[in-house]
């Protein structure tokens, strides 16, 4: 389930895997809907802040579906993703 601590900071479930040098590689992406997301592409890794949701932690540019988009591996050691900001 996620657990959301603000309205644009949302906890998910992802399945990774350490590689033998110690990167850390997302896979897929698990959603409370039961909906699963494989991630096609990782195109960088970088130690970056969230303006949106407002923590830090390495940030993925991923490809899901054929769109971009960012998933974090916080400072807290759980994944998140920006929620979008209502209208």
């Amino acid at each position: 389930m996620n657990e959301v601590e603000s309205p644009r900071k949302i906890y998910v479930e992802v399945d990774a895997v350490f590689t033998k040098d110690g990167g850390l590689i997302p896979k897929k992406i698990f959603w409370d809907d039961d909906t699963t997301y494989e991630i096609q592409k990782i195109t960088e890794v970088k130690r970056a802040a969230s303006l949106i949701a407002g923590a830090t932690g390495l940030r993925y540019t991923v490809y899901i579906d054929g769109y971009k988009s960012y998933i974090f591996y916080g400072d807290n050691h759980r994944w998140f993703i920006e929620g979008k900001a209502a209208m």
